[in-house]
């Protein structure tokens, strides 16, 4: 039986309502995202996260069309590949050839690649994907500040979000600013921080007071700090632990402990050299 769950969410510039909690599907096989995803739907994820480099664009639409919920109850968001800056709309209308859509509600540039100096060409692609009707709403993904004040400088049009490594030991507080300056909305990738961040004596320390799980209590802080969020997991328990984090609520000591374990790690690679 398919649960509908309440799940916030947040109002982006265009006025599209984007669920603040998902389902990402980052390195999960081709062969296993279709169960994964339909495990989801079924535990009451309607935000699925993909991507053309994830290779598993077909499997998520699959599952979302035979589960039964209208399409107009998801949230779906897929990116356009770094070496296709040149061709956004053409990406684009492949991916939604894959996942067998008229359109996405969200695309995203999914590196800026500054060595190759094409991502203000690509964010000129979105916003001629977003007239056309493709995609509702479109934005970035791993852009720091000055990336992202290039592209609005050299085209007027403001990104709905931008996707980053976002996690306690990479808080980012600094680009979280810039988003909130500019009415971006921030997505946190990696939110976790591949489970090392779960380790850490304060965040057992949280869970254990609240009689919750240590990924329940850092999902709860990205919620509480604003961010859109979507952890990856195949493990039907952890898809259903992940998304029961509604009716609990961190302090603000609480949320102050988990940022103070930022330490500017990442687990995945840099923007400014990443091609």
């Amino acid at each position: 039986m398919t649960k509908s769950i309440e799940i916030p969410t947040i109002e982006l510039s265009n006025g599209t309502a984007i669920p603040q909690f998902g389902l990402g599907v980052f390195q999960v096989p081709p062969r296993e995202t279709y169960e994964n995803v339909a495990y989801g739907i079924q535990t009451g994820y309607r935000h699925l996260d993909t991507a053309k480099i994830y290779g598993n664009e077909a499997e998520v639409g699959q599952a979302v069309r035979a589960s039964g919920v209208p399409r107009e109850a998801f949230f779906i968001t897929t990116k356009l590949w770094n070496d296709e800056h040149g061709d956004a709309v053409g990406a684009l209308k492949a991916s939604l050839g894959r996942l067998e859509m008229t359109h996405v509600d969200l695309y995203l540039i999914h590196w800026p690649a500054p060595a190759q100096d094409r991502y203000v060409e690509a964010w000129q692609g979105l916003i001629e994907a977003q007239k056309q009707g493709l995609t509702r709403e479109i934005g970035v993904s791993n852009f720091q500040a000055p990336h992202l004040r290039r592209i609005i400088d050299e085209t007027g049009v403001t990104p709905a979000v931008n996707q980053i490594e976002l996690h306690p030991y990479l808080a980012q507080a600094g680009l979280r600013r810039e988003h909130a300056d500019r009415g971006i909305v921030t997505e946190a990738w990696s939110p976790l921080a591949k489970g090392t961040v779960l380790k850490e004596a304060a965040v057992q320390e949280i869970a254990e007071r609240h009689g919750r799980t240590p990924a329940q209590v850092v999902l709860r802080w990205h919620l509480q700090l604003g961010n859109v969020v979507f952890p990856k997991s195949v493990t039907p328990s952890r898809l259903e632990e992940n998304i029961d984090i509604w009716d609990f609520e961190l302090s603000q000591e609480e949320l102050d402990r988990i940022e103070a374990l930022d330490r500017g790690e990442r687990t995945g690679p840099d923007p400014d050299t990443f091609s």
